[in-house]
């Protein structure tokens, strides 16, 4: 099973530039029963090795550009480990049911954010500006994101390419495949300080995903591309939706058992002094 997923995370990545920990983390925390923690843990430094394999083919097919790449990483790198540090935090403070719920809220609202983005028309410019500059900015919290989650340097990084860069969609997905395993690497050296992670299940993450990795590359000019990422938003919004119902059942549960055994013990109490009524009436 774990093989198997692996595989499959490896070659979404390969064949739409995003997925690692975007996928990585809800199925292991849902479907494996990982600890959140751990799964973030586990999902930077899986992304970094599957991307390990992708990059150098992205770099051959002069797909990756070099300058924008440095605006990417000017914010991105100090922004994965801000978020990193405050994952970090959270787990020592022992909130684990607040970090699911922020991690729901990621995916919901990344997966949200795409799907809207999905529908929205084509530019009819075809030469807009470059906006190259403001990329520094806006990957700041995008690498506090991926280094609090693990999520979004792929979803939110390809966003911005294709919304401030005049990147050709090969480009796009180059440039984003370069700069996720740069700051999963940066992450991933500042999550193995927390000692959370599972080597024995990242193995068989590896070995399933160099697999996919190979397979999702040899595709990736026969896939149509947009529809399946559309796919892949939608299915990640019902992942999201489902770390957030489980939260608040979490939220829910001690309110839920005070009111029963307030509940209960209002009943001993009338019971009680029923008895008592009729004892002095006898």
């Amino acid at each position: 099973m774990q093989y198997i997923i692996g595989f499959i995370i490896a070659m979404f990545i390969a064949l739409t530039g995003v997925g690692a920990g975007t996928m990585t983390v809800p199925v292991l925390v849902l479907f494996l029963g990982v600890p959140a923690p751990v799964a973030v843990s586990i999902g930077l430094m899986f992304a970094t090795v599957v991307k390990l394999i992708l990059v150098p083919a992205q770099i051959a097919r002069r797909n990756v550009v070099w300058r924008t790449l440095g605006f990417m990483l000017l914010g991105g790198a100090p922004g994965v480990i801000v978020g990193s540090l405050f994952l970090i935090h959270l787990v020592n403070a022992g909130s684990q049911n607040l970090l699911n719920s922020i991690l729901g809220l990621i995916l919901v609202t990344t997966a949200g954010w795409q799907i809207f983005f999905s529908f929205r028309p084509m530019r009819k410019n075809p030469q807009p500006p470059d906006r190259s500059p403001l990329l520094p900015w806006l990957m700041l919290p995008v690498g506090a994101e991926v280094g609090f989650s693990s999520a979004g340097a792929g979803a939110l990084g390809s966003a911005a390419l294709l919304s401030l860069t005049l990147l050709t969609p090969a480009q796009v997905v180059g440039t984003d495949i370069a700069f996720g395993f740069v700051i999963s690497m940066i992450g991933s050296g500042a999550h193995w300080f927390s000692h959370a992670s599972n080597p024995e299940l990242l193995m068989h993450l590896i070995v399933g995903g160099v697999a996919g990795a190979i397979v999702g590359t040899l595709l990736s000019t026969r896939v149509p591309r947009r529809q399946l990422r559309f796919a892949l938003w939608v299915w990640l919004l019902i992942l999201g939706g489902q770390f957030l119902f489980n939260s608040y059942h979490v939220w829910t549960a001690p309110h839920k058992e005070t009111v029963s055994e307030f509940q209960h013990d209002s009943s001993k109490l009338e019971k009680w002094s029923f008895i008592d009524t009729v004892s002095k009436k006898v």
